[in-house]
């Protein structure tokens, strides 16, 4: 755009020159190989300049290839076909039409032209019209370098070559309005005005920056030069979306201010002044930048004051989805700062009142969030304080607290142990110390001990049936390393009379859409009458032990577990548990023991129950007590009658066992007859 005017008036001054020096009624025919003005390049020109029998010249002027490296225009055809004439004025008018070939946007492929050149008021007027789209330029006669334009309709594709020469992206539609000032000279060009967007849309190579249907109006002003451009712009925008790096916007119908700064260089974009303000969800002020491939290099947030839940859903719903977080409920206000760059962060803090907070899938709610956290990477920050009525980690409820934190030299540390309520216990969380900024070492290190967790109200909290007892243990050691918290130490639950240990517990991306537990669990001497209640499975007395080593959870689905268990001491077995138990191995009743007989007994005693399992991807290897003919022990019995279950199937589909188990929890399993 910025030279454009200029460079085609210098060729029709040129053209007027052989119309006032031609001979009377002969016609003119002009050729040059290349015809060069600065910025300008034009190659295998020809006019041709005739006298019109509807009076004045009509004039036919082609050229092979034009280059105006300002406008980014390369091996662009032209062909100028009208009449030049001097009206009652004497003005010069040429009327006729404008045929661009290649150039970007299918711009002026074919449209009309009028040229008039005032000698009286020393000025110069340029009109381009193709279907809706309309461009005027006026210019003095002794100052070509500078021009007034309005555009109105224009399509934005046809400012494709000039938004090519500072940035690799691409305009993909919309139209737009503008009257501005355009001063030329030398290597650069300045301009401001004012301009009106309906339905824009832009795009970049790597699809980190985007914009579709974005409407609005305001101020600009723009300088170039060689080395890149300086954009400045004042204004609102009236819809449409918006997709900067991590930030994605869904832009209100009702108009969002926007002030900002820009500098272009060979591709790369740096917001350095970045006013945002929308009066119901989100005002900031900050900086951002992105190389040429649209990486994010910083997103400075120097003041910032988010309204839930409007804030989250146009503007803040991509980025916590990035985190793990998807379809979050939020409600209140939050304000603060943040300093991001693509080495990591290196400052945030926010303070509250009364925020909630909810995550989706449940993974991670608090309610009533109040106070202030404050952090940098570098120096000391004032100490703050943070509290909440209600915290809750996938469905585990923490009761109400409040927390004292302080960041030093990166570390974000809690200055004092706090005590959480969980189902009737509590949390003791002795000390946490938290490095934001450490990408691949250890994030957090924390110190805690649970105590006196009611299990009925844990189980139920997860859907599980409701078991009796109490959950304790101390961790001495709770680390983050990278994205993997491992767990020193380890739990005990106080369960059926018994006890069940975890272990060498670690969980890789727990707030990732498919995290991986894995850990150990041992079973020590549970009361087998009230576990096999809870579950329905049909009675069996004694203890049972056991072991589930190697355990692998992906998205809380097991993939991979070496699990033994076994009951040694004896005791009595129903009939029911006894369908169940063979039910589950695939097998079938040892020794004979016919079906009526059975019928005639609802308990029998055992000596011995055991049941494996070694889980690899969707197969598990069963066994038991030891192997027989084809199969293996599962119940070596005791007494008369005397009984044994024995297991044929030594592989079974993991889908198919845990479909058995159900069946045989929820009393569908078939009677042996």
């Amino acid at each position: 755009m910025r030279a454009t005017p200029s460079h085609l008036l210098l060729c029709l001054c040129l053209l007027l020159g052989f119309v006032l020096a031609r001979p009377a009624c002969a016609d003119v025919a002009v050729a040059a190989k290349q015809f060069d003005l600065p910025g300008l390049h034009l190659q295998d020109v020809n006019a041709r300049l005739a006298d019109d029998p509807a009076g004045g010249v009509h004039l036919q002027l082609q050229a092979a290839r034009v280059d105006v490296a300002a406008m980014g225009w390369r091996r662009v055809g032209l062909r100028l076909d009208g009449q030049l004439q001097r009206d009652a004025q004497q003005r010069w008018v040429f009327d006729g039409r404008v045929q661009l070939r290649g150039a970007p946007g299918g711009a002026l492929s074919d449209g009309e032209l009028t040229w008039v050149v005032n000698p009286g008021s020393d000025t110069m007027q340029i009109e381009l019209r193709q279907d809706k789209a309309q461009a005027n330029a006026w210019l003095p006669l002794d100052q070509l370098s500078h021009a007034k334009i309005s555009l109105r309709q224009l399509p934005a594709g046809w400012l494709q070559g000039l938004l090519g020469t500072v940035w690799s992206g691409r305009l993909t539609g919309g139209r737009l309005d503008a009257d501005l000032a355009l001063d030329t000279g030398g290597a650069g060009a300045q301009s401001s005005g004012q301009f009106t967007l309906d339905g824009v849309g832009f795009d970049s190579p790597g699809g980190r920056l985007a914009g579709q249907r974005v409407d609005g109006k305001g101020r600009f002003d723009f300088a170039h030069d060689p080395d890149g451009a300086r954009i400045g712009l004042q204004g609102t925008l009236d819809g449409g979306e918006l997709l900067l790096g991590p930030l994605y916007a869904k832009l209100p119908a009702h108009p969002v201010q926007l002030d900002l700064g820009a500098n272009v260089r060979r591709g790369a974009i740096e917001l350095d002044r970045l006013r945002v303000s929308d009066a119901d969800a989100l005002q900031l002020e900050g900086a951002l930048a992105f190389d040429a491939k649209g990486d994010l290099q910083k997103l400075r947030l120097d003041r910032f004051r988010a309204s839930f839940p409007a804030a989250y859903q146009r503007y803040g719903q991509a980025w916590l989805a990035t985190l793990g977080l998807r379809d979050v409920r939020a409600a209140g206000h939050l304000s603060g700062n943040l300093d991001l760059r693509n080495d990591g962060l290196h400052a945030f803090a926010f303070d509250t009142e009364g925020l909630q907070l909810a995550d989706g899938s449940g993974r991670f709610a608090v309610s009533d969030l109040r106070g202030a956290v404050d952090w940098s990477a570098q120096g000391d920050r004032p100490a703050t304080t943070l509290g909440w009525s209600n915290l809750q980690f996938y469905r585990i409820a923490n009761g109400a607290t409040q927390s004292r934190w302080q960041s030093r030299d990166g570390t974000l540390a809690l200055l004092q142990p706090i005590v959480v309520p969980v189902f009737k216990g509590q949390l003791r969380l002795a000390s946490l110390d938290w490095r934001p900024a450490a990408a691949k070492g250890q994030r957090l290190a924390t110190s805690l001990a649970v105590t006196g967790v009611d299990m009925a109200s844990f189980s139920h909290a997860l859907g599980w049936p409701s078991f009796p007892g109490t959950l304790g243990g101390a961790i001495p050691s709770l680390r983050l390393v990278g994205d993997r918290l491992e767990l020193e130490g380890g739990l005990s639950v106080n369960v059926f009379d018994g006890f069940v240990d975890v272990t060498h517990l670690s969980v890789q991306q727990p707030f990732g859409d498919a995290p991986v537990l894995a850990g150990n669990i041992s079973l020590k001497q549970l009361d087998l009458g009230a576990l096999t209640s809870v579950f329905n499975f049909g009675s069996i007395t004694g203890r049972l032990d056991g072991s589930v080593d190697n355990l692998r959870l992906v998205n809380w689905n097991p993939v991979a577990f070496d699990a033994s268990l076994i009951a040694d001491g004896g005791g009595r077995i129903s009939q029911r548990a006894v369908n169940n138990l063979t039910t589950v191995g695939g097998g079938g009743l040892a020794g004979g023991l016919q079906g009526a007989m059975l019928k005639l007994f609802k308990t029998f005693g055992y000596k011995r129950i055991g049941l494996n399992c070694k889980l690899r991807g969707a197969i598990c290897e069963m066994g038991g007590l030891g192997n027989e003919d084809g199969g293996y022990t599962i119940v070596e019995g005791s007494g008369l009658p005397h009984l044994e279950v024995i297991g044929h199937q030594t592989k079974v589909d993991w889908p198919t066992l845990v479909r058995r188990l159900r069946e045989a929890v929820n009393g569908h399993a078939p009677v042996v007859r």
